[in-house]
């Protein structure tokens, strides 16, 4: 599961294993706070510390380099490009999942606090799950090398009212929680 944290952090959202991933990605076009662009840094849930640089790229999109330990450390970092957008009172993220997790794109959100916080937040797998036997989204259980997964496969409407839902705001984990790095 840590290896997939680091994407969580940031890309964010591939919980290792316990990954819920969607057909569908968030398109380009949407323009996030600028506050969210620039270096971050804090300690995920784990107790591990994270570091984080956002940039936009020329495309719309966003792209943002993790590392772990040190801010000196960058030698080491992932790349992942993303894209968001805004609905109700949410930011919504997504980013490409790697093959070995079943490809896709990995959904999560995020926030910018009052108090100049960035914080991730991650999808519940079981509650995706229920969801599904349900009826209120489709798309199915998957298994990857990781562990057990889901694949949603309704498009972004359908997506967006389920995650907008009041009554489903529990299907939201904090996973990060980010100061921005000030030199």
């Amino acid at each position: 599961m840590n290896a997939m944290r680091v994407l969580v952090v940031l890309s964010f959202l591939l919980l290792g294993g316990c990954l819920a991933t969607f057909k569908e990605p968030i398109p380009l076009g949407e323009t996030a706070p600028k506050h969210l662009l620039g270096t971050w840094a804090g300690m995920d849930e784990w107790g591990e510390e994270r570091f984080l640089e956002i940039t936009r790229k020329a495309d719309g999109g966003y792209h943002a380099e993790a590392w772990r330990e040190r801010p000196d450390n960058r030698a080491k970092a992932r790349g992942y490009d993303f894209t968001v957008a805004r609905h109700g009172r949410r930011w919504y993220l997504s980013v490409a999942a790697p093959q070995r997790l079943g490809g896709n794109f990995a959904f999560g959100g995020f926030e910018l606090t009052d108090d100049d916080e960035l914080v991730l937040y991650s999808l519940d797998i079981e509650q995706l799950q229920d969801a599904l036997a349900r009826g209120e989204l489709a798309g199915q259980t998957v298994e990857t090398a990781e562990g057990d997964g889901v694949l949603i496969a309704s498009e972004l409407p359908r997506v967006y009212r389920f995650l907008d839902d009041p009554a489903n705001s529990d299907v939201f984990s904090e996973v990060a929680r980010f100061a921005r790095v000030t030199e």
